[in-house]
């Protein structure tokens, strides 16, 4: 069964190419290899909203999605302006539409604003890594996203801000001790919206360039004693994800399958599909 999927980029053109620079592509497009990996036969589209010439779809060009999802992105809700503004329009309008919408981090904080929920800069500083220690709520112990996930787990992570109250319609189904929502389920004007404040699109390789990017920060955030230790920490990241045997590595950084199992890892975007996306379609008649 053909899935057509929309992509939505979180980042400004100038934050697009620097990802691309240290990774070689951007968030959107490697959320979108990461689908058609996942789903046979996907198609996938990207759409970059932060962008003021972005030719963006109404709802009713919306509706001729199978499903959204939105990727992680620099900015900040808080600081306002055109480029958020015009994400958090988009999103109502993926509300509007009826199409099932994912979200990793940033994904997640525009998904919860644009029902009228609010979010801040984490009190609590920055979650980087990986988020330690999720643990899924009972509402989560029984909504399939989390189904499979254990009692308590990781997941590659890096965000500064967190949604801190959810608007009417959500359903919180897991936190941990930097950010009490981590996961959700939100029901807005007829519309369904998962999401995750961690990235389980990212590959240790991508959370690897990511960590180099921003090694000076880091370290004046204090994570590393100095810039050559965020290096070595993204070494030890790649060299996980070519050989993810390596137990000495995994025990070092306190990881396990869940992260260093590709579908475990991946394993709440293939349930949203599963469990969101293709009722869904059948609903609409398309399947």
């Amino acid at each position: 069964m053909a899935l057509r999927f929309l992509v939505v980029e979180g980042n400004t053109h100038t934050e697009r190419e620097t990802h691309r620079r240290h990774f070689g592509t951007t968030y959107a497009e490697g959320y979108a290899a990461l689908l058609t990996a996942l789903v046979a036969d996907a198609a996938c589209e990207i759409a970059c909203p932060a962008d003021a010439d972005a030719h963006l779809p109404d709802s009713g060009g919306l509706a001729g999605y199978d499903g959204v999802f939105l990727t992680g992105s620099a900015l900040n809700l808080y600081d306002g302006g055109p480029a958020v503004a015009r994400q958090l329009e988009l999103m109502r309008a993926v509300y509007a539409s009826g199409t099932p919408a994912f979200g990793s981090c940033w994904g997640l904080q525009v998904g919860a604003a644009a029902a009228g929920g609010t979010v801040v800069r984490n009190p609590a500083g920055r979650e980087v890594g990986f988020a330690r220690r999720i643990v899924p709520t009972r509402a989560g112990r029984e909504h399939p996203m989390l189904a499979d996930r254990p009692a308590a787990f990781e997941a590659p992570a890096v965000h500064l801000d967190i949604v801190e109250t959810v608007p009417e319609g959500t359903t919180v189904l897991a936190g941990n001790r930097l950010a009490p929502i981590q996961a959700a389920e939100i029901r807005h004007v007829g519309g369904l919206f998962w999401g995750v404040q961690y990235h389980p699109e990212f590959s240790l390789c991508e959370l690897a360039a990511i960590v180099e990017r921003i090694a000076e920060r880091l370290t004046q955030e204090g994570f590393f004693a100095d810039v050559a230790g965020a290096r070595a920490y993204a070494a030890d990241l790649r060299t996980l994800h070519a050989d993810p045997g390596r137990g000495d590595l995994a025990w070092r950084h306190g990881i396990d399958a869940e992260v260093l199992d590709p579908a475990r890892r991946t394993a709440e975007i293939a349930r949203f599909v599963a469990h969101a996306v293709v009722p869904a379609k059948a609903a609409r008649g398309r399947a």
